[in-house]
């Protein structure tokens, strides 16, 4: 694995921060949306707790629920950490909830025919959106995403999974940054240092899978698609391997149809893809 490589750029103004995710976190949620309060899965990692963190911040305790949803391979230590958020959060009781998913998931597996892990994992965390949108209907909620820009920029997440959800107020941080903001909130220091896991199967770690640590991850994409730097100049400004750059590079390409809305192949004056935009306050 290569050596970890922060560059200055990813630094940021956590006070600055906050208070920006903290007011469109409620202006979507409460005034745009008409919504009561936001719903979210809490898995014990870095990004569901800061989000969680920043949530309570915006729409207050008593409008924010959390879930942790565990399967058969998830870590008992992960859900130690959950109970620990939402103690330190003082969550209400009646907001807080453990569902095993286990059941769900092993009958959808037995009906395709595969207890493949890949095909687990992915049946998994689309079996937690749909039950967090469930929650969000009968809660009069949305459900918060909890995604951060590395994971969504390289598409290592599960489309209609993780993914499914109808904010994302971290998606615009990357991993690195989302740990500059999550010391300013007070997460817990052993939540941060965590090595990052969706946990979809047993040992699964979210840097072993990609071979690559987040620090340097980050910094390739910033200085890629951030500061458009060309493949050559990135793998000089940081002293790594052409390769590795190119490596990245094709992760974003190969996965952009996840980050994409289905494709539709225009017959009509106007379909419903790129060209059919309108703001949001267009009523």
């Amino acid at each position: 694995m290569q050596q970890a490589v922060p560059i200055p750029e990813l630094s940021i103004d956590a006070e600055a921060v906050t208070a920006y995710l903290t007011r469109r976190l409620r202006d979507y949620v409460v005034d745009y949306a008409g919504k009561r309060g936001g719903v979210l899965g809490l898995s014990g990692g870095v990004d569901s707790t800061t989000t969680a963190y920043l949530a309570v911040r915006a729409l207050g305790r008593e409008n924010v629920y959390v879930y942790a949803l565990p399967t058969r391979v998830t870590p008992q230590s992960d859900l130690r950490d959950v109970e620990r958020v939402v103690v330190e959060l003082k969550i209400p009781p009646s907001n807080f909830e453990v569902i095993d998913i286990e059941p769900i998931v092993e009958g959808l597996s037995a009906a395709a025919g595969s207890d493949d892990k890949v095909v687990r994992g992915n049946i998994a965390a689309r079996v937690r959106m749909i039950v967090l949108h469930a929650k969000a209907a009968v809660n009069n909620c949305l459900v918060i995403g909890t995604s951060d820009k590395s994971e969504l920029t390289i598409g290592y997440f599960t489309k209609y999974g993780d993914a499914g959800v109808d904010v994302m107020p971290i998606a615009d941080l990357y991993k690195t940054q989302v740990r500059y903001l999550a010391s300013h909130l007070g997460v817990p220091q052993e939540i941060i240092r965590k090595p990052p896991s969706p946990a979809l199967w047993p040992g699964q770690t979210a840097e072993g899978e990609l071979g690559i640590p987040y620090e340097l991850l980050d910094s390739i994409l910033y200085l890629r698609f951030d500061a458009w730097l060309s493949d050559e100049e990135v793998a000089s400004r940081l002293g790594i391997d052409l390769g590795l750059v190119r490596r990245v590079v094709s992760m974003v390409k190969a996965t952009q149809h996840k980050r994409q809305l289905p494709e539709i192949f225009r017959l009509s004056q106007r379909s419903h893809g790129s060209d059919w935009r309108y703001p949001r306050e267009w009523r």
